[in-house]
């Protein structure tokens, strides 16, 4: 039998469960899945394609059609929802001028929508769900056709508002922001202004959520499946520095970016909380060859994933309506599966909701035990943690398989457990035993 074998039938390790992350008050957690509409879902995807477009370049002062018309109306259902939890949400919008790009030659005023959920203990530590607003067809500078966008991305900006609907009933530790970024279809420019802001402004952001495309089950490969989704996430931080690469490739970290393991943490939720939704973690920033409004988020550091559909359709994406050798085009409302779009947002609404419960992540975490039996992790404590969690896993493993609990300490050897033959993690873990995403040791798997 393997020392790790002994170590567990000797009561000093476990092998991880679903069961045993646990939170206190499970009736919430279950509650809050349980709360998202597919019908409010639609109605607010409905109320988006009905705009006729969304383009970036598009009308900004009519009340019924283009960009302008969009915003405002996701703001006024942020105000609408705030007024109902007695303002409990802070709405305001962070915009930019973009000029000089391919698809945005001319000056335009690119705007986003915010509306945060303030911790009620660390009101500065943030997580956040974004959803895309403008859309687009075939031509990317094409801003006068109709592009209702149902799909993409009028399904996750939906979803974004109807977790700000079920979320602003609840109160967390942490702070969580709904946001509806533009610009993402001329490329990727309010998720850069919104990261600009974020720095800028000093919020401790542990995770960002994209979702784009959270609506089709039919894909153009002719499968049908509403029990998957996919979770993008890059392996290795943007921002490493050339002396961060070369501990990396020593001491491991290429599939343990602060942003992999937000991925990790949402496949978990999904068992915990979401009946018949299983996770693909695809260990890809994005789409082979293809971006998403995460990026910009990871380009200034900060960890982000994109959820979406497992099957997409080609020919409902980008593309003008009109039927064709009898396929008909165009990303119109007839091809969203609400009751899938509110699936992938309960998804959502559970991980900002266990996040934003949970301590942060612990900070400055570090590991020793070169050439010797034993494996030693050490971290920063965090304010609100009354214990930490040590993992690991075989190399090869996808997620964490093994698990010891200590108290509130910032220091912890596992003994005969190897360094060579496993990667480690820790976690922060609450007074209700929630629990923060882990975190690899070193540069490549921080937080910070």
């Amino acid at each position: 039998m393997s020392l790790l074998h002994l170590a567990r039938a000797a009561g000093l390790i476990a092998i991880a469960s679903t069961s045993i992350f646990s939170h206190a008050d499970e009736a919430r957690m279950h509650a809050i899945a349980e709360s998202v509409s597919a019908d409010r879902i639609e109605a607010s995807i409905t109320t988006l394609a009905g705009f006729g477009t969304r383009h970036t370049l598009s009308e900004t002062r009519s009340d019924t059609r283009g960009i302008g018309a969009a915003r405002r109306w996701i703001e006024a259902e942020f105000r609408s929802i705030s007024k109902d939890c007695d303002g409990c949400l802070e709405v305001f919008t962070v915009s930019g001028v973009v000029s000089g790009t391919k698809r945005i030659p001319d000056p335009v005023e690119v705007v986003n929508v915010v509306a945060i959920l303030r911790g009620v203990q660390e009101p500065n530590r943030f997580t956040m769900m974004s959803g895309d607003i403008d859309s687009r067809v075939n031509d990317p500078m094409d801003f006068e056709s109709d592009s209702p966008g149902a799909n993409d991305n009028a399904s996750g900006m939906a979803g974004v508002i109807e977790a700000a609907r079920v979320l602003s009933q609840h109160r967390f530790n942490g702070s969580i922001a709904f946001v509806g970024l533009s610009g993402e279809e001329q490329g990727l420019n309010g998720g850069a202004i919104l990261a600009k802001h974020i720095v800028d402004n000093g919020w401790n952001l542990d995770a960002v959520i994209n979702n784009d495309m959270i609506g089709n089950i039919t894909g153009v490969n002719g499968v049908t499946n509403n029990t998957t989704a996919r979770v993008f996430s890059e392996g290795t931080r943007y921002v490493e520095t050339d002396t961060e690469a070369r501990q990396r490739r020593f001491q491991g970290g290429e599939v343990d970016s602060s942003s992999r393991n937000i991925a990790r943490y949402i496949d978990r939720m999904a068992d915990m909380y979401i009946p018949n939704l299983d996770v693909m973690m695809v260990y890809r920033l994005d789409r082979f060859g293809r971006g998403g409004h995460h990026r910009p988020f990871n380009e200034q550091g900060f960890p982000a994933v994109r959820i979406m559909e497992t099957n997409e359709n080609y020919t409902q994406q980008h593309q003008d309506i009109r039927v064709e050798d009898g396929i008909s085009y165009g990303d119109t409302l007839e091809h969203v599966d609400f009751a899938y779009a509110a699936k992938l947002t309960a998804l959502n609404a559970v991980t900002l909701a266990s996040m934003a419960a949970a301590p942060a992540p612990p900070t400055d975490v570090s590991i020793s035990g070169q050439v010797t039996p034993d494996t030693t992790l050490s971290w920063g404590k965090v304010e609100g943690a009354v214990g930490y969690r040590l993992h690991w896993r075989l190399t090869t493993s996808p997620t964490w398989d093994y698990y010891r609990t200590v108290g509130d300490v910032d220091s912890f050897t596992l003994k005969n457990i190897v360094i060579d033959n496993y990667f480690f993690g820790v976690s922060s873990i609450g007074a209700d035993n929630s629990e923060s995403p882990v975190v690899f040791p070193g540069a490549a798997g921080s937080f910070d």
